[in-house]
Parts: structure tokens; sequence; C-alpha cells
């Protein structure tokens, strides 16, 4: 069968990499053919080489109360519990929107769940029951081919919250440290396999980190800061890596950041370098030594997300408690930076975040 009438297959697959991503549910369900075409490991392929893919941010975004903030001015986050859905930004357009809620979660998203993304999928793990505010280690699915959703298998080895989770892009989650439900932080770690739905344990990091942050690069899983159960909030300077070949930890870095401070905004760039928010400057690590790239934007008090491009950085945060989030790029060629316009109801609070390319 032809991919699209009386056109050679070769410029009928060039058509079709070139649609938008919103569009994929649609386009699968036109034709058999289309469908295989799009699920196809070619067809990523392809787009890629072609420089095709659309990069998008998805965020674990407070939604906003309109009612609320027109009367009191302030974002608040009301007596009740915080909604929270995924919202997604396309930063080369601008464009933001919302991703449809799981059918098992119709009151918002678990508070403190953590999202990495595997290819076509986004994966939502644990968090706080929205009701109850129990730890949750649920597990779901949102595959932006279809538009649809799937129960994963559940996060093994009881009660965590607060974890670094990242993923290797292709196939894999992995989860490290946080905290079981009496505050005991965790020095275990697990590794999610999104296509056999599976979960492994991996061997222990040599210090428990509550709070700590993980990056991934060239098939190393590093863990940034944290703090033990003792330290309760006083973060660490250290940080250590896994080898995914070898399934080994290597040393500690001791002194990998240069003060103790929250690892929430160390994101690894597209250029191989490291990057953190902190005390209104925006830092990167040169050798072994951390330097001021640019001040944060004058709007910005309070940096909840952060993460770096080919080229630009791209920071969310806001003027200070219950204040709109906003999000600006810097270009690192002209040190620019440039505010995105953000519809109100993307003006929440961010609590997570994960890029995908697609």
């Amino acid at each position: 069968m032809e991919l699209i009438s009386a056109l050679p297959e070769d410029v009928a697959r060039d058509c079709l990499i070139r649609i938008s991503y919103q569009y994929f549910p649609e386009v699968s369900s036109v034709s058999k053919a289309w469908n295989t075409e799009i699920q196809s490991p070619e067809f990523r392929r392809r787009r890629t080489t072609a420089n095709q893919t659309q990069k998008i941010l998805v965020a674990v975004q407070s939604r906003v109360d309109s009612d609320e903030k027109h009367r009191t001015g302030l974002l608040v986050k009301a007596a009740t519990n915080p909604v929270y859905q995924l919202s997604v930004l396309e930063p080369k357009t601008g464009n933001w929107s919302e991703l449809p809620a799981a059918p098992e979660l119709p009151n918002g998203l678990p508070m403190f769940c953590r999202i990495a993304g595997v290819g076509y999928d986004l994966v939502v793990i644990g968090g706080w029951d929205p009701d109850s505010w129990k730890a949750s280690n649920s597990v779901f699915i949102y595959n932006f081919l279809s538009a649809t959703w799937r129960r994963g298998a559940d996060m093994p080895g009881g009660s965590r919250t607060f974890f670094a989770c990242v993923s290797d892009n292709h196939n894999t989650v992995y989860v490290a440290g946080g905290h079981d439900d009496e505050k005991n932080a965790l020095k275990s770690v697990l590794a999610y396999d999104v296509s056999r739905d599976a979960w492994a344990v991996l061997p222990d990091m040599s210090r428990e980190r509550d709070e700590c942050k993980g990056i991934f690069r060239g098939g190393v899983l590093r863990v940034v800061g944290g703090y033990c159960t003792e330290m309760q909030g006083r973060f660490e300077r250290t940080a250590e890596e896994f080898d995914s070949a070898t399934c080994k930890w290597g040393p500690v870095e001791e002194e990998f950041l240069d003060v103790a401070t929250c690892p929430r905004t160390c994101v690894d760039g597209a250029d191989d370098e490291l990057y953190i928010c902190r005390d209104g400057d925006v830092l990167t690590l040169k050798g072994d030594t951390w330097q001021t790239v640019v001040k944060v934007p004058d709007e910005i008090r309070n940096v909840s997300y952060m993460e770096a491009r080919e080229g630009a950085l791209l920071l969310i945060g806001s003027g200070g408690f219950g204040q709109p989030h906003m999000s600006f790029l810097f270009d690192l060629k002209s040190s620019n930076w440039a505010k995105l316009a953000s519809p109100e109801n993307y003006t929440g609070h961010v609590q997570f975040g994960c890029t995908l390319e697609i």
C-alpha cells in the first residue's frame, strides 16, 4: 500500500517526517501504513537526520486559580491541596499546551512526582497522593504517538520521595536517593526499563542523598548533592558517578559543588558543560571551577527550573512567593536574555520538569 497516493515512497516519507508531533495521533489513525511508518525506528532516525524533531519541555506545574488571582493579585496555593498538571512548552515557538490527565489521576498529578522522557514516552513516577498526601510508588506513562496513558509497574523497594530522577533518553529511567516515610535519607538506586516495564535494583551509592539531582551523560549517571538523614536539609557539595556499562560506582567527588546548595537547577548542557543557578547567578563548570556566566533576570528572585539547550539556557522562576512564574531564554552566543510570553494558565509554580526530543 502506498503511503501517499501517486507519490514515490521516499517523497511520502519526507512529507511525514515534517508533521508536528501534536498531529501524530491523527496521522496514526489515517491508515495502518501510516501508523506503522511513524512507529518505526527508521521514522525517528529520518526525522532526526533531517533536523525535523521538536524539542519540548514538560513541566509539573500548578494550575492557576484565575478567580483567586484576580481577587488577591497572588497565585496562592489555596487552602486546599494545589492541583498539578503537565504543561508543555515549545521554546522554539513559545507555545504552551497541557497534556490530558491520566484516567486514574482525575484530581491532578501526585505532588512532588518526578518525570522523565524516554523516546516518545513521558514517565511519571511517585509523589504524594493529592488527597491523602501519602507517598505513592505508582508509574504512569504518556505516549506522544498515540496521545494515550498506560500504567507501568510500580516502583519497588518501599516508600520513596524527593529522589533524583533522570533518563538516558532511550530506554531507561534512573531513580536515586530520596527519603522514606520516616524521613530517612536513602542511598539505594533503581533503574526502570520502559520497553520491558521492568525495574532493576542497582548497587547503592556511597552515601545517603535526600533531595539530590541526577544527570545522565555518555552512559554515566551522576548524582549531585543532597544530604544524609542526620543533616536534614543541610546540603552537601559532593557527587558520585555510576557507569552503566560496568554497573559500578566511582569514588565520591568531595568538592564537586563549590558551595553547599540545593542542586535542583544543576543541568547538563548540549555543549557538554554543566550549569547551575545560585545566588542570582548562572554558573558553569570549567574544569574544576564554577564560573559565572550571567546574572539571572532582575524579574526573577526564585528559580524553580532550568535546562540547557543547544546554544541556550531556559529558566523558569518567579519574583517571589505567590507571584506568577515567568520563562526566559538566554542565548549563549549573544549573551542576551529574551522573555517568553506565558499565558495566565501557564504561570503556576513549576515543581519539576524534563525535556523530550520528538
